[in-house]
C-alpha cells in the first residue's frame, strides 16, 4: 500500500509539503514514468503537457474510466481533477480494486475547497495539489510517487559453489523470460528459486501467484485456475477471476505440476499456446499475459511413459529446466541456512550461537528432508535453548531421517571441522533487485565459501578439493575476488 503523503494549506493553494531539490525533478535514467491524466473539466493543453514532461512525467490524457482501465498496466501514477466531491476518486479506487492494481492517485482540487481536499485524503488519495498549482516544488512529491518502489531485500543463501552456479544460471533464465521447469526433491527450495526467477525478471513489478497442484481435487484446481462466471454452478454468487488472470503481467507458479490431472493438462496446454481462456460458465474469451514457472519432484519422463503426463505439455513448460540439488549435495549452505533460520524463527533481537559440536553434527547429517527438515530441526532447537546457544543436546532429528550418529568429541575431517568453526564466514547474502546485484551476490557468497575452506584446510590444494575445484581454478578465483576488492587476508597468507 502506498503511504499517504502530507499536504499543507498555504493561503490560497495546496503545496506538496517540504521542498525538494530541483534535481529530483529531472527525468530518471530509466524509462520516463507514465502518468494517466483525467480531468472532466478541462483538456490537458500542450503547454502543461510539455511542462510535465520536462518535470520527468510522460502524461497521457484520458477522458473515460474505460480508457483509464486500459492504461493501468503501463502507468505509474494517476492524476485526477475533482470538482465538488470525491465521487470520481471513489470510482477510480473501486476500478483499481476490481482489476487488482495499486497505483498512487494524485488529486487536483480547486482553490478554497478545503473540505474536498480532506475528503480526498480520507478516500484514498496519495497526495493533493491545487488544480492550478504548477510549481516544481508542488509537483516534486508527485514525481517521487511515480518513481519505481525499491523492493525490500529478501534473504537467500548461496554459499556453496553448487548453489552459486545455480544462482548465476537462474539470473540468465530470469532475464530471458522463458518457461522454466524446476526439478528437485521435496523441501529443496523450489518455491524459493521460483521467487528468485520472478524478482530478477522484467516482470518483477507484477504479481507472483502460486498454486500447489497436489493439494486439492481436480474440480477445485480448474476453478482456481480458470475462474468462473456468476451462476456457473451452485454457490457461484459472483464473477471470480482465476489465477491465470490474477497473474496478469507477472508470474504464475504451478508447484507439483506432475500431480495435475491429465484432463487439466490438456486445458493448460491450450492456454499456454493461445494465451486465452474462457471462465467456467462463461462465453467471453479473455486474453492473458503471464510467465509460467512449474516445479515437480517427480520424474516427468517416467510419468510420460506411464501416460500420466502429456509429452507435449512437458516440452511446453520445460524450455529451460533447473535442477535443485539435495541439501547434502551443497554442504557449505547448511550452516549459514541454520543460522538464518534461527534468526527468522527466533525471538526478535535475540542473538544465536551454534556450538562447534552442533555445527559438526549438522554437517554430517544426511538431510533427506532437505531445507524443510533443517528448518524443523532449528525450530526445535529454538524451543529447547534458553540462552541463545544451540548445542548438540538441542538438535532433534526426525526418526526417519537416518542421521549418521555423532558423539561429542568424535573426530571429523580437518576441512569439515574447520568449516564448522568458521560459520561466521558463511553468512547469508541479500539478493538485490537487478542482475548486477545477483552477480555481486554470487561473488560475496563465493568469497565466504573460499574463506571458510582456506581457514579450515592445511593447504591450498586441500581447500580446493573441499570446494570441488582444481587448485588452478582456486588461484584464478582468488585473483578475481581481489579485483573486486574481496581479499582473503590471513586465511590465504597462512597457506601461501
Amino acid at each position: 500500500m502506498i503511504k499517504i503523503k502530507n499536504c499543507d494549506w498555504q493561503g490560497d493553494g495546496w503545496t506538496g509539503g517540504a521542498s525538494a531539490p530541483i534535481a529530483q525533478l529531472q527525468p530518471p535514467t530509466a524509462a520516463v514514468p507514465e502518468v494517466l491524466w483525467l480531468d472532466p473539466l478541462a483538456k490537458l493543453d500542450s503547454i502543461s503537457r510539455l511542462w510535465l514532461r520536462d518535470a520527468g512525467m510522460n502524461v497521457t490524457a484520458v477522458t473515460t474510466l474505460d480508457e483509464l482501465r486500459s492504461g493501468f498496466k503501463r502507468c505509474r501514477l494517476i492524476v485526477l481533477r475533482l470538482s465538488e466531491d470525491t465521487a470520481l476518486l471513489r470510482e477510480v479506487r473501486a476500478l483499481m480494486a476490481e482489476v487488482v492494481v495499486d497505483v498512487p492517485v494524485i488529486c487536483r482540487v480547486d482553490r478554497g475547497r478545503l473540505e474536498t481536499a480532506v475528503m480526498a485524503m480520507r478516500d484514498g488519495a496519495s497526495h493533493v495539489l491545487g488544480a492550478e498549482d504548477w510549481t516544481r516544488v508542488a509537483w516534486a512529491d508527485a514525481l517521487a510517487l511515480a518513481a519505481p518502489d525499491k523492493p525490500k531485500a529478501q534473504t537467500y543463501v548461496f554459499a556453496d559453489p553448487v548453489s552459486q552456479k545455480l544462482l548465476a544460471l537462474a539470473q540468465r533464465v530470469a532475464r530471458a523470460e522463458v518457461a522454466a521447469l524446476l526439478t528437485g526433491p521435496t523441501g529443496s527450495g523450489k518455491e524459493v528459486l521460483a521467487r528468485i526467477l520472478h524478482e530478477a525478471s522484467p516482470r518483477r513489478r507484477g504479481p507472483f501467484v502460486g498454486l500447489n497442484c497436489a493439494a486439492m481435487p481436480e474440480s477445485m484446481i480448474e476453478d482456481l485456475l480458470f475462474g468462473h462466471e456468476k451462476g456457473a454452478f451452485t454457490g457461484a454468487l459472483r464473477d471470480h477471476r482465476g489465477l491465470f488472470e490474477q497473474a496478469e503481467g507477472g508470474t504464475l507458479f504451478l508447484d507439483e505440476i506432475g500431480e495435475m490431472p491429465v484432463r487439466l493438462q490438456a486445458k493448460l496446454l491450450r492456454v499456454l499456446q493461445e494465451r486465452q481462456l474462457t471462465r467456467l460458465g462463461g462465453q467471453r474469451v479473455v486474453s492473458i499475459d503471464f510467465r509460467l514457472i512449474a516445479a515437480t519432484n517427480r520424474d516427468l519422463k517416467a510419468a510420460i511413459d506411464a501416460r500420466e503426463f502429456r509429452e507435449d505439455l512437458y516440452f511446453r513448460i520445460s524450455t529451460f529446466a533447473l535442477r535443485l540439488p539435495r541439501l547434502a549435495e551443497r554442504p557449505l549452505d547448511i550452516l549459514p541456512l541454520a543460522q538464518l533460520m534461527l534468526e527468522m524463527h527466533g525471538a526478535p533481537r535475540q542473538s544465536w550461537v551454534i556450538t562447534p559440536q552442533a555445527q559438526a553434527q549438522l554437517l554430517v547429517h544426511d538431510w533427506p528432508g532437505n531445507v524443510r527438515e533443517l528448518s524443523n530441526v532449528m525450530q526445535r532447537a529454538i524451543v529447547l535453548s534458553v540462552d541463545g546457544v544451540v548445542g548438540l543436546e538441542h538438535l532433534i532429528f526426525d526418526e526417519f531421517s537416518g542421521s549418521r550418529a555423532f558423539a561429542a568429541g568424535q573426530a571429523l575431517g580437518p576441512v569439515a571441522e574447520g568449516v564448522a568453526e568458521n560459520v561466521a564466514a558463511l553468512r547469508d547474502c541479500a539478493l538485490p533487485e537487478t542482475g548486477a546485484g545477483l552477480d555481486a551476490a554470487v561473488r560475496i557468497s563465493e568469497h565466504r565459501a573460499i574463506m571458510a575452506a582456506l581457514s579450515a584446510a592445511p593447504s591450498r590444494a586441500e581447500a580446493a578439493r573441499a570446494l570441488g575445484i582444481s587448485p588452478r581454478t582456486l588461484r584464478y578465483k582468488l585473483a578475481q575476488l581481489k579485483v573486486h576488492g574481496l581479499g582473503v587476508g590471513t586465511a590465504e597468507m597462512a597457506l601461501s
